[in-house]
């Protein structure tokens, strides 16, 4: 078993912050993705959390993306609205996307805000946070670099492009939706292969499209969509929608997230938000959404998605996240805090 520390999230967003400023990155795009990067730990995602760090920090050093970009609104009409992220990190952009988003839904009913020129956008649901806070319903959808092939095919096409909703509720936490369309989140076979460890069998192809347990030929080959054939084409609609909408780069014209060289990506994001109030009203839609979950849990077993990261959360909080001595010792290193080794 890996040994690992537990390290209070405060200190460990210094750390990731940092480690990114000293590669390149401005004060906002460094405080802001450590900070996402930290929540995703604290959630219980470490396949996009800080041990995402070393990879971000070998983009900006090599230019996949620009640590100095400032997103803008680049177009808006009415419940539309296009963020250009500049072609830095996702994180600064889809925060803006996502308040204009709110905004327009506040107005409007529902608001819609696509994201252009885009990076890496980690655990999608943690971008609806504020959405589910203002008591709002809200939906995320990603393209990522190509990793999945279109159905009956073998060449990596689409991204593992995540979805994912939160349903606010009145006196509790919550309803979190969020998954990748592949049999897994691509980054759990990164964390594996950094360990050297086997990934099961059915998750991913070689580079000769054959089923592998080898974690590090998965990633030189193909991901497996979830649920076959359905998966794949809810991996095209994402595309469709991310990419036509933001006029982003397709998951095929983007280089690899994993690989240190290679072009800025621009892929894109997309999120929708919408105010009950403006729909059945604040209580019709409450009842509505406690009537299911109740009749949910009335089957002994069901557990709500989205309550293991809230508790993972709260343990977070108050005993910080536990963090791979290894990993740890990398991010120091990067931030300037102790040599490598």
């Amino acid at each position: 078993m890996t040994a690992s520390a537990r390290i209070e999230m405060s200190a460990l967003k210094r750390l990731a912050a940092t480690a990114l400023r000293r590669a390149g990155a401005s004060d906002v795009q460094a405080a802001t993705t450590a900070d996402a990067l930290v929540r995703a730990d604290a959630a219980g995602l470490a396949s996009h959390g800080v041990s995402r760090v070393p990879m971000y920090v070998a983009h900006l050093r090599r230019d996949r993306v620009d640590g100095q970009a400032v997103p803008v609104v680049r177009a808006h009409r009415g419940s539309a609205v296009l963020v250009d992220a500049g072609c830095g990190f996702a994180f600064p952009a889809c925060a803006l996307a996502v308040d204009e988003a709110m905004r327009r839904a506040r107005e409007l009913g529902a608001g819609v805000a696509a994201v252009t020129n885009s990076h890496h956008f980690g655990a999608a649901a943690l971008h609806l946070d504020a959405v589910a806070q203002a008591g709002m319903v809200g939906i995320a959808l990603g393209n990522s670099p190509a990793a999945m092939p279109a159905w009956g095919g073998r060449k990596p096409l689409f991204g593992t492009n995540p979805i994912a909703a939160v349903f606010p509720r009145r006196d509790a936490a919550p309803v979190v939706i969020d998954l990748s369309l592949s049999e897994v989140a691509r980054g759990k076979i990164m964390v594996a292969a950094k360990a050297g460890k086997p990934i099961p069998t059915g998750w991913a192809l070689d580079e000769a499209g054959q089923p592998t347990t080898d974690a590090a030929a998965a990633l030189r080959g193909s991901m497996l969509p979830a649920g076959g054939v359905k998966g794949a084409m809810l991996a095209l609609m994402v595309e469709l929608l991310v990419v036509s909408l933001a006029g982003a780069h397709f998951g095929a014209e983007a280089d690899s997230f994993f690989e240190d060289e290679g072009g800025r990506p621009r892929i894109g994001q997309l999120f929708l938000v919408f105010d009950p109030a403006a729909f059945s009203g604040q209580e019709i839609y409450h009842a509505r959404v406690e009537a299911l979950l109740a009749a949910m849990l009335a089957d002994h077993g069901t557990r709500l998605p989205g309550a293991r990261r809230e508790a993972a959360r709260i343990q977070a909080s108050t005993e910080g996240i536990a963090v791979p001595e290894g990993l740890l010792a990398e991010l120091k290193a990067l931030a300037g805090e102790s040599s490598p080794g």
